[in-house]
């Protein structure tokens, strides 16, 4: 007999504690099912993984790191290449490669398209930058394949499989809600509902060897005594002289969010990742899950990751010259043997409402990390404020008197 209908249902939370519903998914199973895993459907379009066993399709379970099924339980080692690591990439090679198949009139293939769920036969949209979804009918997830392979595409080097589970997440987030300052009260007893869906997003990854030279001035302060009397006073002077120097610096696994969805403020404090974890690109580990490709390209990722490197540079300039003051004249900056990686790392997302306001937060999938917008209490800022003032004019009296 195949699976029953998928149960949608919610689980059931604890008082007081953030709702959030499970977004476990139970596929039909396909009857007499003959595909072996990891064969492609419909031209290449879609890709299922289905269980030997029963026929269901089989989701990447966190646990145990394998390819699992949600009615029998039958589990499947992961497909490997031995001697495959994840590497990095040349980029100078890759940008010239792309700039080529443009002149060539090589189109792009992100684009929407349909493929039919093997399952129950109904039509999945796959729109833009989305590569694997579930089927709307059944549950059932699938995947568009073509999409990591397309010649005007930047292939995916790795892929960072969620190493902290939906109920992780979920306890992550009780404690980042109650631990807000400045929290309206009721949102932090009634907590966050909504439900979290876990994602595989596109990053980038960038190392440089940079050679920096520099020119500058030192400034470092002194005290005099100028004047007599009522009138002796000290003044702040500032002691300057030149500095030059060079410095080599390398820059390991730089990273850049390569999709519009999220602020960079919010994945940037999510960092950050265990990337010596990574395993070599395999559409197993999308199985059961959301996964999108880049919307902001290699060439706009690399733009972003010199302008991060160079504020670092910067700072470490200022920090070789040293003293209380610095003036930066003059800095040369040399990137050599850049080279990339396009990466997917997993995130726990989820997009709630308090008061007719929509708030959107992220959960790293790898660490736990949580991060995102919330609620403020207008009066709490208020009396906070005002009881800062009558301490600090409290201490004002103290030292006049």
């Amino acid at each position: 007999m195949p699976p029953p209908l998928p149960n949608r249902s919610q689980t059931a939370i604890p008082e007081n504690q953030p709702a959030v519903d499970s977004g476990a998914s139970t596929p039909l199973a396909r009857s007499g099912s003959t595909q072996s895993a990891g064969e492609s459907i419909d031209n290449g379009q879609g890709r299922i993984f289905p269980c030997d066993q029963c026929g269901a399709d089989l989701e990447f379970a966190i646990g145990c790191q394998h390819l699992k099924c949600p009615f029998c339980g039958a589990e499947k080692a992961l497909e490997f290449q031995p001697g495959v690591e994840v590497q990095e990439r040349d980029i100078g090679e890759m940008l010239a490669r792309l700039t080529e198949l443009r002149r060539l009139g090589v189109k792009d293939q992100q684009q929407t398209s349909e493929v039919r769920c093997e399952s129950c036969g109904g039509q999945v949209t796959f729109s833009g930058a989305l590569t694997s979804s579930e089927c709307p009918y059944c549950a059932s997830p699938i995947q568009r394949e073509n999409i990591h392979t397309s010649e005007l595409r930047v292939p995916v080097d790795g892929v960072l499989p969620f190493l902290v589970d939906y109920q992780q997440a979920a306890d992550r987030l009780r404690t980042w809600v109650k631990t807000m300052w400045f929290a309206p009260n009721e949102f932090k007893q009634k907590g966050v509902e909504g439900k979290f869906q876990g994602v595989y997003e596109p990053y980038w990854t960038f190392d440089f060897q940079t050679y920096t030279r520099y020119a500058g001035q030192r400034g470092d302060h002194y005290w005099v005594t100028v004047g007599q009397g009522k009138d002796e006073r000290k003044e702040l002077r500032i002691n300057w002289s030149f500095r030059t120097g060079d410095f080599h610096r390398f820059f390991d696994d730089l990273l850049c969010f390569a999709s519009t969805g999220l602020p960079s403020w919010m994945t940037q404090q999510l960092e950050p990742w265990p990337l010596e974890k990574c395993q070599p690109f395999n559409q197993q580990f999308l199985a059961g899950f959301l996964a999108r490709t880049y919307d902001i390209t290699l060439e706009a990722g690399l733009k972003d990751a010199r302008s991060r490197a160079e504020a670092a540079l910067d700072l470490e300039v200022r920090q070789r010259i040293g003293g209380d003051e610095q003036r930066v004249d003059h800095v040369q900056n040399q990137f050599n043997a850049v080279t990339y990686k396009h990466l997917l790392l997993p995130l726990w997302l989820l997009v709630y409402r308090y008061k007719g306001k929509i708030y959107r937060l992220a959960v790293n999938g790898g660490t736990g990390e949580v991060q995102g917008e919330r609620p403020y209490s207008a009066w709490k800022i208020f009396f906070t404020v005002l009881i800062c003032l009558l301490i600090a004019a409290g201490i004002a009296l103290l030292v006049q008197h």
